[in-house]
């Protein structure tokens, strides 16, 4: 997927924490290959041997080093992810206004540009770091390590992680977390499960959002509810509204109940 978007190149990306640390530019390392083909001659004929490395070997051992560091900390890690404008951002700004008093909470943001989603999350009480990453449309376990190596994680609970806005490339890439979260609001098509389905056989829960528009737009929560158990059955489900209040609770428990002993 990456090799067609072109994200899969070694990209710029920036880290910002709103409570600490001043802005700095890092640069990732560069992904590893997703084949090598080595061709040695040999008179009188040729040979070539196939090498097969994945492409993700090196994202996947930063994931590694990732949810290893996330279980020291004893905190539950959550990767959100969802369509841009499907209420990641509105969702988390409630869950930490709420939830996040009795738990702390930490997050790390990832968009191309601009730090507005983490201004909008930032809060007294909850850490925030921005990653901007430039052309790249996802995160990937590098980003999120220096992000979350930025952040001071004592005491914290939960670590959510707001990927950038995309349902494709995000599927491919492990975090090391803890939890897989896709969002699927009422303001898109009943069929995009249908149309995206790897990132929701990926996930561990599919959050339906935005249910209190649902009625004015004509959207058919039985329909939606249908695709994503067609697609994703291992997923728990949630309908919710972070607007109107509705369905917050069961989020909220549904994080306790995933709570590491302390």
């Amino acid at each position: 997927m990456c090799l067609e978007c072109g994200c899969g190149k070694s990209v710029l990306f920036g880290v910002r924490v709103l409570s600490v640390i001043a802005p700095g530019l890092l640069r990732p390392r560069p992904a590893a290959p997703s084949e090598v083909t080595v061709v040695t001659p040999e008179p009188p004929a040729r040979r070539t041997i196939e090498v097969h490395t994945s492409l993700l070997a090196k994202n996947d051992d930063a994931a590694a080093r990732n949810r290893a560091l996330f279980a020291r900390h004893r905190l539950l890690s959550l990767n959100l992810v969802s369509s841009p404008g499907a209420g990641k951002t509105t969702l988390l700004s409630r869950t930490v206004d709420e939830f996040g008093l009795t738990h702390k909470c930490a997050v790390v943001v990832g968009d191309l540009e601009t730090d507005n989603d983490a201004r909008r999350i930032h809060r007294p009480h909850v850490p925030v770091a921005q990653i901007t990453t430039g052309t790249a449309c996802h995160l990937d376990a590098e980003m999120v390590a220096r992000g979350a190596a930025s952040l001071d994680l004592t005491d914290v609970r939960v670590l959510f992680i707001e990927n950038v806005g995309n349902l494709v490339c995000p599927a491919a890439f492990d975090l090391g977390e803890t939890v897989r979260v896709v969002l699927l609001s009422a303001t898109e098509g009943e069929d995009k499960p249908l149309k995206y389905p790897p990132i929701f056989k990926s996930a561990h829960l599919v959050l339906l959002t935005k249910i209190d528009v649902a009625g004015v737009l004509d959207f058919n929560l039985a329909t939606a509810v249908e695709n994503i158990r067609r697609v994703a059955p291992q997923a728990r489900l949630i309908q919710l509204s972070a607007r109107s209040g509705a369905g917050m609770e069961e989020w909220y428990q549904f994080l306790r109940d995933r709570l590491p002993p302390a």
